[in-house]
């Protein structure tokens, strides 16, 4: 089951980090607004990678403990830890160099829920739901 859930994960951390670079991408074509200091293109890929491998991670203790109420509970935690990783670009102190600071939230927020995003479309492919 892990191996499973970790190529789930792995997969769609990447999925997610390509989703967040085509939406950074966009969101400086649309403002002008240039975070690649802050928000580059590695840590936009890692971050949702990181988030993916620690989902699979968590779906797997969680299934293993919890057994028929391990995946509803892991999928309000993961929608509930999504949230609230919403606090660090809120309370991130960007350097004064940068201009339209009060653009990053923006930017940032909607990328934080694409790796659960990601994980609940490719988990039916994936890992089968238990009869």
């Amino acid at each position: 089951m892990f191996k499973k859930a970790l190529v789930l994960g792995i997969i769609s951390g990447l999925l997610a980090g390509l989703a967040g670079l085509i939406y950074a991408h966009l969101y400086y074509s649309i403002n002008e607004a240039d975070f690649s200091k802050v928000a580059s293109s590695i840590r936009i890929v890692a971050g949702s990678v990181a988030g993916g491998v620690l989902a699979a991670i968590g779906f797997t203790a969680l299934d293993k403990w919890l057994k028929d109420k391990g995946e509803i509970v892991f999928n309000l935690l993961f929608t509930i830890l999504s949230f609230a990783s919403l606090l660090t670009p809120i309370s991130y102190k960007l350097p004064t160099t940068l201009e339209t600071p009060e653009l990053f939230p923006g930017m940032v927020i909607p990328m934080h829920f694409f790796p659960a995003l990601a994980w609940y479309t490719l988990k039916p492919l994936f890992i089968r739901q238990k009869a």
